[in-house]
């Protein structure tokens, strides 16, 4: 049985690639700083690993096939970033594991191109673009010197899952229950998101078709790319129910940011909810078979019952 290990396996990314790791009947371990298994990954063997700890990440990841780097400090530590990158590295050549990472959009700067292919350069203009365009640099670097083989799949905005710090449970969902859509930008511009559930799906695809890859590979994962207003009307249906529409106070993060670290790095990226982006991929389909893609309503339905929004007691709420 192929063994992976989960690195960040408490946030919310982690638990939900663990979780189809999990069904999908990989041997899965579940690396987290205090060595203990989230709920929803039942069946996964925990051990204790810290990522800024390079010899305990390679004793943590000892004996695996594949390593899923589902590390992501909150917004204000990404100075540890690159260490973490490292580190993975040496415990993945330690281990001659294969290395799977998810990719952002935070790569190709402002202005963002409308639609981004696997061939679109990376042109950061943010200090987070310019560490994750990093962070990929030392990825290749790695594998064209032999030591590790990494396959990056790249999405946009997440939602569904259980768990905090989505744009779309702490901006778009926030005051749901109340009869109000908040939209963190134009209605109607484009936007990029990934359905978690989704994008799970995808890397396991790809650690199934592993011979059909190269020893790197960046590839997109097309996901929904749309607008608030699609967003909207899903959220509609599935609480039976209209929304009024509100949109997030910018100008309030603007006028604080020199004050408060968290809203001076979400300002930074603020141009991603002004700019119209869409992922495409050339190259998925042909490795992994039909692309995962659950329909906006019912993803939407079910993002909204993973954040703890009742859709029966929502139609009552208002």
């Amino acid at each position: 049985m192929t063994k992976i290990a989960i690195l960040g396996a408490n946030g919310r990314l982690g638990r939900v690639v663990g979780k189809a790791f999990i069904d999908a009947g990989f041997d899965v371990r579940a690396v987290t700083r205090s060595g203990k298994v989230p709920a929803e990954l039942k069946g996964a063997t925990a051990v204790a690993g810290d990522a800024l700890d390079r010899e305990a990440l390679i004793r943590a990841t000892q004996g695996v096939d594949i390593v899923f780097n589902g590390l992501n400090p909150i917004y204000t530590d990404w100075g540890k970033c690159l260490p973490m990158a490292e580190n993975v590295m040496a415990a993945c050549h330690a281990n001659g594991a294969l290395h799977l990472f998810p990719g952002t959009v935070y790569n190709y700067g402002s202005p963002m191109p409308e639609v981004v292919t696997e061939d679109t350069p990376f042109r950061p203009t943010t200090e987070k673009g310019r560490i994750r365009s990093a962070m990929e640099a030392l990825f290749r670097r790695e594998a064209d010197a032999g030591r590790v083989r990494t396959i990056i799949l790249r999405a946009g905005d997440f939602f569904g899952g259980t768990g905090s710090g989505s744009w779309f449970d702490l901006v778009v969902a926030a005051k749901m229950n109340k009869g109000v859509y908040t939209a963190p930008g134009p209605a109607n511009l484009v936007h990029e998101w990934a359905y978690l559930p989704d994008f799970a799906i995808g890397f396991v695809g790809l650690a199934r078709n592993q011979g059909k890859l190269g020893f790197f590979e960046a590839l997109n994962f097309p996901g929904h790319a749309v607008t608030d207003m699609d967003i909207k009307a899903a959220a509609e249906k599935a609480l039976g129910r209209p929304l009024k529409l509100t949109f997030m106070p910018w100008w309030v993060l603007r006028a604080g940011s020199p004050f408060v670290a968290m809203w001076r790095e979400i300002v930074s990226m603020s141009y991603l909810r002004f700019e119209p982006h869409r992922l495409v991929s050339d190259r998925l389909a042909s490795i992994i078979g039909e692309v995962p893609h659950t329909p906006l309503d019912e993803a939407v339905a079910e993002a909204l019952k993973d954040i703890g929004i009742s859709l029966d007691n929502a139609k009552d709420a208002a």
